[in-house]
């Protein structure tokens, strides 16, 4: 958009429910009217059809997020037609990249995970919320701790019975599951059933899903402190331990919105571990063993992670191209001075680096490294008690020098 378009709203986002044209304000009505041209998918721009004077122009396919066509009539009465609250993942947060908030006004009508908490009385702040629109189902792991309920949007009338049997195969098979379908419109219709009992059929594509989530005795539950079991990872042994991991992510101290860089990732428990923090945070996994890289992203996939960024590549040499750094994390055996030195060049000011060592030439070059640039030089001793004999002992596992570093 050039400097010279308006800073006066010229652009309207209207949200349209499954009621269409009965359920908006005479504010929103006027602005459809009033457009010279109105964009929406093609049910929105038959709902408002009744309304519209000026050219409907239905997005194109593929979806284009750089909103090209509506940038290019800046200045002119645009109108765009969205579900619900176009800013609970739709197209206003797309639209708000590209488009200045003091050319735009919204009205927004009610959202579907509103209209569904008041179906089912739930209070929508103590109800956690997802949307697999169009995202892996694999997103609702994390969520799913028991009594817990959740509101999810889904893709299509396919989705309910896919999340019905995920449930089931992670041990949460008694969870209640209500389809909410078409909500607010005239054919909306509400159905439930357990999840290892799941038959619902002819589901309406517009659904969201209600969850009360119940386990099973062995079901996979991903507690919320780091440092989760290391059965939760399929791994060789080259893991980061649960105790050491937790105290990694303490030194790695995830904030908002960060990028972790994890080299040499073995099994890729601490880059998970960081992105289940908080769903802002991002990583990239670098790990150069091809089995290993491979089963970092399964392990992504089964924490409920599946964005995590895997690189198959040996640092440094792998390390070029990528967004920098807020945090890196460097574990395992290697000694190499040159990945430890790239990834302090790499590293943002204000940023932080953790490096363990289990082998002396890494904690050599460490040492070395503290002594020139300083931070926090830690030393990590676990023991776990194990059998004696016919009694029990405590077994060791191999120290972990730890030196944590923040760039200046």
């Amino acid at each position: 958009m050039s400097a010279e378009a308006p800073s006066r709203p010229w652009l309207t986002i209207v949200g349209i429910g499954e009621d269409g044209i009965s359920g908006l304000g005479e504010e929103a009505k006027q602005a459809i009217k009033a457009a010279e041209f109105v964009f929406g998918g093609a049910r929105h721009l038959e709902l408002a059809a009744p309304l519209i004077k000026g050219e409907a122009r239905q997005w194109p396919k593929p979806f284009d997020t750089a909103m090209t066509e509506v940038a290019a009539l800046a200045g002119r009465k645009v109108c765009v037609l969205a579900s619900g609250d176009p800013f609970f993942h739709g197209v206003g947060v797309t639209l708000a990249r590209k488009i200045p908030a003091e050319e735009m006004r919204a009205i927004p009508a009610p959202s579907a995970t509103s209209l569904a908490a008041a179906r089912m009385g739930w209070a929508l702040q103590e109800v956690e919320t997802v949307s697999l629109h169009g995202r892996p189902i694999n997103l609702i792991r994390p969520l799913l701790h028991p009594r817990a309920r959740l509101l999810a949007l889904t893709s299509d009338g396919e989705a309910p019975a896919a999340i019905a049997a995920l449930l089931a195969e992670l041990g949460f098979g008694p969870s209640r599951i209500t389809v909410l379908e078409a909500l607010g419109g005239p054919n909306e219709r509400i159905r439930s059933a357990r999840a290892d009992a799941f038959k619902l059929e002819k589901i309406n594509p517009l659904n969201v899903l209600a969850l009360e989530i119940e386990s099973e005795s062995q079901a996979r539950i991903l507690p919320l402190t780091p440092g989760i079991a290391d059965d939760l990872f399929e791994h060789d042994g080259q893991i980061t331990k649960r105790e050491v991991r937790a105290l990694t992510l303490s030194a790695l101290a995830p904030r908002r919105g960060e990028l972790l860089w994890d080299i040499g990732a073995g099994s890729g428990s601490v880059a998970i571990e960081w992105m289940l923090a908080h769903p802002s945070l991002r990583a990239i996994a670098i790990e150069a063993e091809p089995a290993r890289a491979a089963r970092i992203g399964r392990n992504a996939a089964a924490c409920g992670v599946p964005d995590l960024t895997v690189i198959h590549g040996a640092a440094p040499e792998a390390l070029a191209g990528f967004h920098t750094p807020d945090a890196i994390f460097i574990g395992g055996g290697g000694s190499d001075p040159g990945v430890l030195d790239a990834a302090i060049q790499a590293l943002r000011p204000g940023g932080r680096l953790v490096a363990n060592a289990v082998t002396l030439e890494l904690e050599a070059l460490l040492i070395a490294r503290h002594a020139g640039l300083g931070g926090t030089l830690t030393r990590i001793s676990v023991a776990r008690a194990a059998p004696v004999g016919t009694m029990a002992g405590w077994k060791p596992a191999m120290p972990i020098t730890q030196w944590s570093w923040e760039k200046s």
